[in-house]
């Protein structure tokens, strides 16, 4: 433990970007503080023992072995021991054991890649690990399995007008070009660009070297200190270090097809259109005014004309961008245009206009754009070792809901909506347990089995979950009793890659799944097993945590390999990927109105980001244990059969056959959609 005003905290929460103490001490690192103790005296790399001059390195905390006099370093450490396939951390920290020396730092304490050989000369590292010829590299080619070796920054780039930022490129107008060479055998296929920023829509040569790498779905910040996503591009929000990702960002504002309003400043802002030409000058640099400014409008615009330094100019009325032949306003489609971003549900675009809407059981917030739950106030299921807590997603209130025996975790967990049960893996016991939250009643469903993912169809009254190593996913009926004998089936097995997380669309009678043996991969099936297909196979690291997002009809997924946090819809079609450097090691992950939740066992936390920018992360919960599983069930729903948070489209309705007299079945009924 670490010392704090108020308390104290464990030390693996010391310097580790979230403030625990109330004074912040614990996030001082490099300065005089007892709980951080980053001192100047140790160094970045090391951690002072507390009210002591002895420095250990960030490794010998929680390795076991006392290194400060008074143990300081081996307290407050989990005590859960890793399960047969994973190897466990000089931090305790456990990982799948594959995941040695596959170059990326899984544990946190590099103590999975310390003895580990580099690429040998000649190739380069991915950013997943694997090592490829250096000639692979900007080949037109996803030779890595994030497409790092084919960065946006290969070959030339163009910008056009209203088209990138000054110093920015994008795909189709790029030409490829030698790359470099120049790197040593035990560095990473890492690309960025050495030319100095573009300031016209002149093309120039981007001559790449190997210093950081993008996948195509990013773009370098201009410092070369990191990537972000191209939707991030001209937001409004500087998310590259150096702003570089808002620079040039004024050419879009009278672009056709791209504003309707709005003048461009030479320094690089816009200038309301109503403000040009008035005398007064509003630009920081002056040039809002002067030049041809006393030219009278006299052009046929479709909707209004005003003067500019450089002539009468046309501009549209909001709602509406100016065509190409620079005179005419076409209407723009913001349902199509703004994606996501218009509105959180529905979207009905109207001539200069558009609205928003919402599914039953959502109410439009006064914003107009983003629909909330309607009823009581949704909750957070999180298990974390011998626990399960419920946290208020609006009020914060959190409270323990179920607690097991203080040597059992529990491990994945669900909810049964209807009877108001939480079933968990037990994996001390190879169980799968329930409990009623309403009697307290506890009982036992199946004896035998090891799971990763448990997932209930409350509808269909059955529980589904994921068996790894046999390669199988396998189903029981939600009301058995153990008896002495496992009673359950095989839904799907054969050419299962090590199904890993599960989630189910019990309405629809479809479940989806993802796989994280050799070839990573998202799949759908029905619910009876009898027909399967390929959802994803490109772009995958190990996709660890899925979760439906039915009002949006998506499936996302977070991916422990490449530190992102990945969406499609449910047909596999416009898949969007978004690289979160603070997604290391997630376990479980739900959605609820516009938010995407998770737990990471690296850092002992929940969080929680924007599901369709990734920005805005908070840390909501943090305990003395890892969190595993997660849920967001509907609390007292009004129908319980027909939970407002799992309606996904008011013309859908159920295929689940076995929701009605368990389908004629004596025992087990499971739906064909």
């Amino acid at each position: 433990q670490a010392a704090c005003v108020s308390g104290c905290i464990p030390v693996p929460w010391l310097c580790d970007g979230e403030q625990q103490c109330p004074d912040g001490t614990d996030e001082q690192c490099g300065q005089a503080g007892e709980c951080c103790a980053v001192s100047s005296v140790c160094g970045t790399k090391k951690v002072q023992c507390p009210g002591t001059h002895h420095c250990i390195p960030h490794w010998e905390l929680c390795d076991r072995h006392q290194d400060c006099e008074d143990g300081w370093d081996e307290e407050g450490c989990p005590q859960q021991p890793c399960l047969p396939g994973q190897w466990q951390c000089r931090n305790r920290v456990c990982i799948m054991a594959e995941w040695k020396c596959n170059g990326i730092d899984d544990c946190g304490d590099s103590s999975d890649e310390d003895v580990c050989a580099p690429c040998t000369p000649g190739m380069v590292r991915c950013d997943e690990g694997k090592c490829i010829l250096e000639s692979l590299m900007c080949d037109d080619k996803d030779d890595c399995l994030d497409g790092t070796d084919e960065p946006s920054t290969c070959g030339k780039l163009h910008t056009d007008a209203g088209c990138c930022p000054s110093g920015w490129g994008q795909g189709e107008g790029s030409h490829r070009a030698p790359t470099t060479t120049t790197s040593h055998s035990n560095s990473s296929a890492r690309v960025v660009t050495s030319t100095p920023p573009l300031r016209s829509s002149t093309a120039h040569p981007l001559t790449p070297v190997l210093h950081l790498s993008c996948s195509r779905t990013h773009v370098p910040c201009r410092d070369g200190t990191g990537c972000v996503a191209q939707e991030y591009l001209c937001d409004g929000e500087k998310d590259c270090a150096d702003g570089s990702d808002e620079d040039g960002c004024a050419q879009l504002c009278n672009t056709p097809g791209r504003s309707h309003s709005s003048y461009p400043c030479g320094l690089g802002s816009c200038l309301k259109a109503s403000l040009v030409c008035n005398g007064q000058q509003d630009c920081a640099d002056g040039s809002d005014e002067g030049g041809n400014c006393s030219v009278p409008c006299q052009r046929s615009c479709t909707h209004l004309c005003y003067s500019s330094p450089q002539g009468p100019r046309c501009w549209c009325d909001p709602g509406y961008q100016l065509a190409e032949d620079g005179l005419s306003c076409m209407d723009i489609d913001e349902c199509t245009e703004w994606g996501k971003g218009a509105c959180s549900q529905t979207c009905l675009n109207a001539p200069g206009s558009y609205s928003c809407g919402c599914l039953p059981g959502y109410l439009l917030e006064p914003d107009g754009h983003v629909c909330k739950l309607t009823g009581p106030e949704p909750k957070l299921l999180v298990a974390v070792q011998s626990e399960v807590l419920s946290y208020g997603l609006r009020s914060g209130h959190e409270e323990v809901v179920l607690a097991t025996d203080k040597d059992r975790v529990v491990f994945s967990l669900d909810y049964d909506l209807v009877e108001r049960k939480v079933f968990w893996m037990d994996l001390a016991t190879e169980s799968i347990r329930w409990q009623d939250l309403s009697s307290g009643k506890k009982g036992t469903l199946v004896k035998g089995v090891r799971s990763d993912c448990i997932a209930v169809d409350w509808l269909g009254r059955n529980l589904y979950w994921t068996d790894g190593v046999a390669g199988q996913v396998l189903a029981t009926r939600l009301g058995a009793a153990w008896q002495g004998k496992p009673e359950y089936t095989v839904v799907m097995d054969g050419d299962l890659d090590q199904p890993h997380s599960l989630v189910l669309q019990p309405l629809a009678g479809l479940m989806y799944w993802s796989e994280v043996g050799s070839h990573s991969r998202l799949m759908e099936g029905s619910m009876d097993g009898s027909w399967r297909h390929v959802l994803l196979a490109q772009g995958l690291g190990w996709p660890t945590a899925l979760a439906l997002d039915l009002p949006t009809q998506r499936i996302f997924w977070l991916d422990e390999k490449l530190g992102s946090v990945g969406s499609a819809h449910l047909d596999g079609t416009s898949v969007k990927v978004l690289k979160l450097h603070w997604v290391q090691s997630p376990f479980a992950a739900a959605v609820c109105e516009g938010q995407l939740y998770w737990s990471e066992r690296k850092t002992w936390s929940v969080q929680q980001v924007d599901k369709a920018s990734g920005k805005n992360r908070t840390v909501l919960l943090k305990r003395h244990g890892q969190p595993h599983g997660l849920q967001v069930p509907s609390w007292g729903a009004p129908n319980p059969a027909v939970p407002a948070l799992l309606i996904s489209h008011p013309a859908q309705h159920c295929t689940n056959g076995c929701a009605k007299s368990n389908g004629g079945c004596a025992q087990l009924c499971l739906p064909n959609p």
